[in-house]
C-alpha cells in the first residue's frame, strides 16, 4: 500500500486529513518536530522513506499571528525554508505527488470582485510574503516526468471543533447579543475542512489533474449576516440583527481599540470586509461537485461547538 506522508498532521487540517484518508484505507505517516511512536521527525525523512510514498502533503507552517508577537524570520524559517528543504527531497525521490498548503494571503490581503489564480500576487503581511516565497521557489523548478506538484491557496478553513473567526459570531448569537453590523453588506468565501480533504484526495488519486496553483473555496460566498442567521437556526436561537449607522459602529470599534470590547477596528474589518475566492479552476480540473454546500459546511461546524 502506497504511503502518504503528512507534515503538520497534529494540526486542525492534519488531523482531519489523516482521519479522512484512514477511512479510505490509505496508509499515513506523520512528519513532526516532536514525533510519537507512529511518526518520524524531519531529520529522519530520507530517500528510503520518500521512495515508498505516493504523496508528500506539506501542511505544517507558521500561522498568521494575530497578537503580532512573532519575529519576521520565524515565518520565513518555517513557511519558506522548511518547504524548500522538503521540496528538494521530494525532487530527488521517487515520490509522485507534492502538495503544498499555501494561503490566499500569499496572493492578496484585499479583494475586489473574485480572487482568481491569475492575479499578480501582492501580499502585505509577513505571513503572506513567506508563503509566496515558498510558492515561487517551487514554481522555479522544472517538474520531472511522472511527478505532479500542487500549490493550494485555501481561504478561511472551518470545520468541527475549529471555531476560528466564527467563534465571535457564535458568542453573539448564543448569548442573545444582537449582531450590530446589519448595515454592512459583504460577501466572504469559506472552505469546509471536509471539502478541502476531498480535493486533496482527488489530487493524490488522479494523474490527469494538471500541476499548478489552485484556489480552494466552497461554491458560494456568504455574508456575515448570513452566518449569524445560520448559527441562530442551528442552535435554535433566532439571531437578532441591528442596523446601527456605520458612523456609530466605527466609533464603538475605535473605543474597542483602547479598552477591551468584543469589537475593535481589526475585528470590524474582518467581520465586514469582502473577500470572495473563485474555485472554478480546481472544479474544472477535478470535474466533480464538492461534498458539502457552503451552508451545510457552516451548519456542521456550528453544530460541533
Amino acid at each position: 500500500m502506497a504511503l502518504n506522508i503528512i507534515t503538520g498532521n497534529k494540526g486542525f487540517v492534519g488531523i482531519n486529513l489523516s482521519n479522512y484518508l484512514n477511512k479510505l484505507n490509505k496508509s499515513i505517516l506523520g512528519l513532526s518536530r516532536n514525533p510519537n511512536k507512529e511518526e518520524i521527525s524531519y531529520n529522519q525523512l530520507n530517500l528510503n522513506v520518500l521512495n515508498k510514498a505516493k504523496s508528500l502533503i506539506h501542511l505544517a507552517g507558521k500561522a498568521h499571528d494575530l497578537k503580532k508577537t512573532s519575529e519576521d524570520k520565524e515565518y520565513f524559517e518555517v513557511n519558506t525554508e522548511l518547504t524548500k528543504k522538503l521540496f528538494n527531497q521530494f525532487l530527488e525521490s521517487e515520490c509522485e505527488v507534492f502538495i503544498y498548503m499555501s494561503s490566499v494571503k500569499a496572493a492578496a490581503d484585499t479583494v475586489e470582485g473574485f480572487l482568481t489564480e491569475n492575479v499578480t500576487p501582492n501580499p502585505v503581511t509577513v505571513y503572506g510574503k513567506s508563503k509566496l516565497a515558498a510558492e515561487e521557489y517551487i514554481l522555479s523548478k522544472e517538474i520531472p516526468k511522472g511527478k505532479r506538484i500542487y500549490i493550494l491557496r485555501p481561504c478561511m478553513i472551518h470545520g468541527p471543533n475549529n471555531k476560528g473567526n466564527l467563534n465571535l459570531l457564535f458568542s453573539f448569537v448564543s448569548k442573545g447579543i444582537p449582531y450590530p453590523f446589519g448595515k454592512y453588506i459583504n460577501k466572504r468565501s469559506f472552505v469546509s475542512v471536509e471539502n478541502l480533504c476531498f480535493i486533496i484526495n482527488e489530487l493524490i488519486e488522479h494523474k490527469n489533474i494538471k500541476s499548478g496553483v489552485y484556489n480552494i473555496a466552497d461554491d458560494v460566498s456568504l455574508s456575515t449576516t448570513d452566518l449569524v442567521k445560520i448559527i441562530g437556526n442551528v442552535i435554535n436561537k433566532p439571531a437578532k440583527v441591528l442596523n446601527l449607522p456605520k458612523t456609530i459602529v466605527k466609533i464603538i470599534a475605535k473605543i474597542g481599540d483602547i479598552i477591551p470590547l468584543p469589537v475593535n477596528s481589526e475585528r470590524l474589518q474582518k467581520l465586514t470586509e469582502n473577500y470572495q475566492v473563485s474555485n472554478q479552476k480546481i472544479k474544472k480540473e477535478i470535474q466533480k461537485e464538492l461534498p458539502l454546500s457552503s451552508e451545510k459546511g457552516i451548519e456542521k461546524t456550528i453544530a460541533s461547538f
